[in-house]
């Protein structure tokens, strides 16, 4: 069984977007607020963490998966389609089916055996269950910090006509939407704490475990560079911060993100986290550890923290 983790940790993950669109609108345009400030959801980014966790083999619940369904009714017999919740868990947890007589105390044991639940919490609603579980992990929204982003559509000519237009014997066209660069600043905190309530209502539940931690983290620093999609070519993981608070510690600190400046020099770019060094070297022994990962080869970090680990986001060397 894994090691029970009990420390806060509180951080930022970065993400660079060169000739992409790491997270779109309906429209297929870069996502933005309405006075057009460019961000990425939370959910592109847990997207991009499940999706490579997922494919290295881990359990995942919460992510969308496919089926072809020989039974049912006319109009979606033999289709592709998204599986329910409901089938996605019997598949992850099978032998066990979802019916309206399965105990709660048995979905929730199953739903923290998942290293999406155990770090983004679940909302659960199928069978007569009605579970919300409030993630240890909280992400924000990912603000893009660079001032020079633009929107780039490119036109694409399709080998194929469509012949429900009245131009049928011409090829149809698409649209290539992307930001020409950005740069994503997500703000993250792990709360262990968010699960003590389910400790005494879970059997061999005993909390958020280092294990998963190393999960997120492991993501954190790998998933969007590989996601290997037509629009995400060209996202990678470019920085991330991450500061341990010891255990018992009672220091809270605000979401991180809007102390970060970006700026471009000598052909790289620089990510200015030294607004954040003077706030958190106030409180240095009340921190167990502290790591910055970044691409060296396109990105400088400036900072002022004491003590920090400072490695390659890539090979995880030390800088």
């Amino acid at each position: 069984m894994s090691k029970v983790m009990n420390k806060r940790v509180y951080g930022l993950i970065g993400i660079s977007s060169i000739m992409a669109n790491w997270n779109a609108d309906f429209t297929g345009r870069p996502k933005s607020t309405s006075d057009g400030n460019v961000f990425g959801s939370d959910k592109a980014l847990k997207y991009s963490i499940k999706k490579y966790l997922k494919d290295k083999g881990e359990k995942i619940l919460y992510i969308k998966t496919y089926k072809i369904d020989e039974k049912g009714k006319a109009d979606e017999k033999d289709k592709l389609q998204p599986k329910e919740l409901t089938e996605r868990y019997n598949e992850i947890f099978a032998p066990a089916v979802l019916t309206k007589k399965t105990s709660s105390k048995e979905v929730l044991k199953n739903l923290f055996s998942v290293v999406d639940v155990m770090n983004f919490g679940a909302t659960f609603a199928v069978e007569d269950q009605n579970i919300s579980i409030t993630g240890a992990v909280q992400i924000g929204q990912g603000f893009n910090i660079y001032e020079n982003t633009t929107t780039e559509v490119q036109d694409i000519l399709s080998p194929f006509r469509n012949s429900k237009k009245d131009d049928a014997d011409a090829s149809s066209l698409g649209k290539k939407i992307m930001s020409n660069e950005a740069h994503y600043i997500y703000p993250f905190s792990i709360n262990p704490n968010n699960y003590f309530e389910y400790i005494n209502i879970v059997e061999g539940f005993d909390g958020y475990t280092a294990q998963a931690y190393e999960f997120f983290k492991e993501g954190a620093l790998v998933g969007a560079t590989a996601l290997n999609t037509n629009s995400k070519s060209g996202c990678e993981n470019e920085f991330a911060l991450f500061i341990e608070i010891k255990e018992g510690s009672e220091i809270y600190f605000p979401n991180l993100d809007r102390y970060v400046e970006f700026q471009k020099a000598e052909g790289k770019n620089i990510i200015d986290i030294t607004k954040i060094g003077e706030l958190i070297n106030k409180f240095r022994d009340d921190i167990e550890d502290i790591s910055i990962y970044y691409n060296p080869y396109t990105t400088l970090v400036k900072h002022e923290f004491k003590d920090a680990a400072i490695m390659n986001i890539f090979t995880k060397e030390k800088i």
